[in-house]
């Protein structure tokens, strides 16, 4: 069982900086394919970020020089480093832990960008 708790979203301006957490407990953390996603407002739920358990790392187009996802094995955390915000980046953001056989995800955390 692996569960992900997600913290550090809030309202910014544009043009700021957010960096969103994503903790999880169980030992196969370390293991786990991680991913940030995003879902506005009646729209599907869209991939922001991966992380391999190597470090590997791939981005949408959307985000890409922008966001930086980053993983601390030995905490068991997954950040989302998000700069230069635009008001097409606010939604609730989600982590997710994909380990094969199954797949978990968090609660999420609204980000909101606005003047």
């Amino acid at each position: 069982q692996v569960q992900l708790v997600e913290s550090g979203g809030g309202l910014v301006q544009p043009g700021g900086s957010l960096r969103l957490s994503c903790a999880g407990s169980g030992s196969v953390f370390s293991f786990a394919f991680m991913g940030w996603y995003h879902q506005a407002p009646g729209k599907q739920r869209e991939l922001v970020a991966t992380i391999t358990p190597g470090g590997s790392t791939n981005y949408a187009d959307s985000v890409k020089g922008r966001f930086t996802i980053s993983r601390d094995n030995a905490k068991n955390t997954v950040y989302l480093q998000m700069n230069s915000l635009k008001p097409e980046d606010t939604a609730v953001y989600y982590c997710n832990a994909d380990l094969g056989y199954r797949i978990y995800w968090g609660q999420g955390t609204q980000v909101t960008v606005s003047s």
